[in-house]
């Protein structure tokens, strides 16, 4: 698995530190580097417009550093192409939410761009965020913690939750939040593109 490291706050959950740990190729957005550098960490491609990275590791780093000035993506979608560009299409983004709760939005949302380019999820401290366009059954437990949020206008419909949806259009985010699995999996059918959330078993 691909990791990419985003500027958000540094995981501290076993999850997210796990997908570090077994990833076989990591890369930082360049906000990130310093502090996963400063833990020990050695990436393999530290990607974005170098405007935060300090100038030791750039220089330490030269040879893997990859500039992209592109005003129109972020530090994080520029991680994602650099991936998908050179073969790397399952990808775990942590670090990606935790500080500005508008680059968490920004960085939630853009997994539903993402979701035609790779397969892709985020963990964060507190879950793993999914993106699918197409009717999608997820591993689960009993009693897990479930929220859906609809990015197109578009019907949704749910098996195994404690409070079904059927052929339910979804106009606000905060419709599909706060469902709770009844099963050992569960099951989300739509034709838009959606994001699920599974909290953890805390």
């Amino acid at each position: 698995m691909t990791v990419i490291i985003a500027n958000g706050r540094f995981p501290t959950h076993p999850t997210p530190l796990s997908y570090i740990e077994r990833a076989n190729f990591i890369v930082c957005c360049d906000g990130a580097a310093n502090e996963f550098i400063e833990n020990g960490g050695i990436p393999n491609a530290i990607v974005g417009d170098c405007d935060s990275i300090s100038k030791e590791n750039s220089i330490r780093f030269a040879d893997i550093l990859y500039l992209n000035n592109d005003q129109e993506t972020n530090d994080l979608t520029k991680s994602v192409l650099f991936c998908v560009n050179n073969g790397y299409k399952n990808i775990a983004i942590v670090g990606g939410t935790g500080k500005r709760e508008d680059h968490t939005l920004g960085n939630i949302s853009l997994l539903a761009e993402y979701i035609n380019i790779a397969t892709v999820v985020m963990a964060t401290n507190w879950g793993i965020f999914t993106p699918i366009k197409s009717t999608t059954e997820f591993k689960s437990f009993v009693g897990e913690q479930v929220s859906i949020f609809s990015i197109d206008h578009t019907k949704v419909s749910t098996q195994n939750l404690k409070y079904p949806l059927s052929n339910r259009i979804l106009s606000n985010w905060w419709e599909g939040s706060l469902n709770e699995s009844l099963y050992e999996s569960f099951t989300i059918q739509t034709t838009g593109r959606v994001i699920v959330f599974q909290a953890y078993n805390i």
